[in-house]
């Protein structure tokens, strides 16, 4: 039965990730990036030195600082789909994978930039009552109510059905491997320590991810460089592996024309857009929430949230796996980067068992508020603590559920949610680069 259900959600997210997904993704990042004037390009050095905000937390309607709401979105972000999701592109995909979620990372920023600023423009602020998130673009901004509502019933289900279990699932394996803990204990761990954040509310979360964020890049970072400088000598050759195999002709054991480039391409967009979000429209809820009156701020702090998680945390794990050559040894998901640090690091399986950890964690409190918005949208305010309290539940069933039932489950999911969102941002394009023009800076 369980086979059955796999094939079955492998060949829908098959469908959903087909060269029509390919194409809208690439073509809506290149056409943003081109309406924004290349702003993750030519304004990185401006969203570099306004870093998180700290400096600007008054006025506003938001419910967490600027420097909160930037740590929320890249503690969302940078979560397991960092190391186990690019594992597994690789193992699935090959390394031309890596190549194109470069290439997605690259125009995925001007993707994020326009959630982000339409996300505070249109966020709504109605006394105690606050809520954020595209669903408001796609009604106020669109005048598309109908999708608005399609948007937040897939989005709210998706974070509900998704993240508990991809999350829990990276962790458990990693800590299986490492550790030899049962898979339903990690589980049950992390639906306790989940459940102590979440409960809080928006406040709780965006405390929690402030504290956390900073702690678990540089730990990833440092037990990653150790790990690509030890195997330095083979870093050529898996450079020019990950271009050569990102163009090829054919998959690796052959097949049809075309096929390797297009396997390539599928795994290396799906995990590069389960790694930096940029297309489901989260970073409207996240940054839509900070305190502060200055959308371009918020749009620059979301380009600098993908570049972390796109060209250090993803490429940190792909090249550990590439370098140390045990990404065909047979290992998935976060076992595999585990075994690329142990062969440098004394220890290094425990270093991304502490990882995972930390980013698994991260982003299930994160994407709680994600669901926890989209839902309430739908439904009123009255889903809210039910939603909690089954979202930490099904953390469980999560950490013990099939690995490639998982992954194949969030891609499907999480691909739904894209396509409303990116009709938003695309109609709305004009609007976003509003905040680009010298008299609207001059006013912020």
């Amino acid at each position: 039965m369980v086979e059955m259900l796999g094939r079955a959600v492998g060949w829908a997210s098959g469908v959903v990730w087909g060269p029509w997904t390919v194409a809208l993704l690439l073509g809506s990042g290149l056409y943003l990036t081109l309406r924004f004037r290349f702003v993750q390009l030519l304004r990185l050095p401006e969203a570099l030195r306004a870093l998180g905000g700290k400096g600007s937390g008054g006025g506003g309607g938001g419910v967490l600082t600027p420097f909160q709401a930037f740590m929320t979105g890249l503690a969302a972000s940078v979560g397991t789909g960092n190391i186990a999701g690019v594992a597994t592109a690789i193992v699935t995909g090959g390394p031309g994978a890596v190549f194109w979620l470069w290439v997605y990372g690259f125009f995925a920023a001007a993707i994020k930039f326009a959630e982000a600023v339409l996300g505070m423009r249109y966020r709504q602020v109605d006394g105690a009552r606050f809520s954020a998130g595209p669903m408001h673009y796609l009604r106020d901004g669109l005048k598309a109510p109908r999708l608005a509502l399609a948007y937040g019933l897939i989005a709210g289900v998706a974070a509900l059905v998704t993240t508990p279990f991809t999350q829990p699932n990276s962790i458990a394996v990693v800590f299986s491997s490492q550790f030899q803990v049962p898979a339903w204990v990690s589980g049950v761990v992390l639906a306790v320590l989940t459940w102590v954040v979440v409960i809080g509310g928006a406040g709780s979360i965006g405390r929690a991810a402030e504290k956390l964020a900073p702690l678990m890049v540089g730990l990833y970072l440092v037990g990653g460089l150790i790990v690509v400088l030890r195997h330095a000598e083979a870093l050529p050759g898996v450079l020019a592996l990950i271009v050569r195999e990102a163009f090829s002709l054919h998959s690796a054991a052959g097949g049809a024309a075309g096929v390797g480039m297009m396997v390539a391409l599928r795994y290396g967009l799906a995990r590069g857009i389960y790694a930096n979000e940029a297309g489901y429209g989260t970073a409207a809820v996240a940054y839509g929430s900070a305190r502060s009156e200055r959308p371009l701020e918020q749009g620059l702090n979301a380009v600098i949230e993908v570049f972390i998680v796109t060209f250090i945390t993803c490429t940190l794990s792909a090249l550990t796996v590439l370098v140390s050559g045990v990404w065909q040894s047979g290992a998935k998901s976060t076992a595999l980067v585990a075994a690329a640090f142990d062969t440098s690091l004394p220890g290094g399986g425990y270093v991304v068992a502490l990882s995972a950890l930390l980013f698994g964690y991260t982003t299930l409190i994160g994407w709680a508020y994600y669901g926890e918005q989209f839902l309430e949208y739908v439904l009123g305010g009255w889903v809210v603590k039910p939603y909690r309290w089954l979202y930490c539940a099904l953390v469980v069933l999560g950490a013990t559920t099939s690995v490639d039932l998982v992954w194949a489950w969030g891609d499907l999911m999480n691909g739904l949610q894209v396509f409303p969102n990116l009709v938003g941002l695309l109609g709305l394009a004009g609007v976003a680069a509003q905040v680009l023009r010298p008299e609207a800076e001059k006013a912020s």
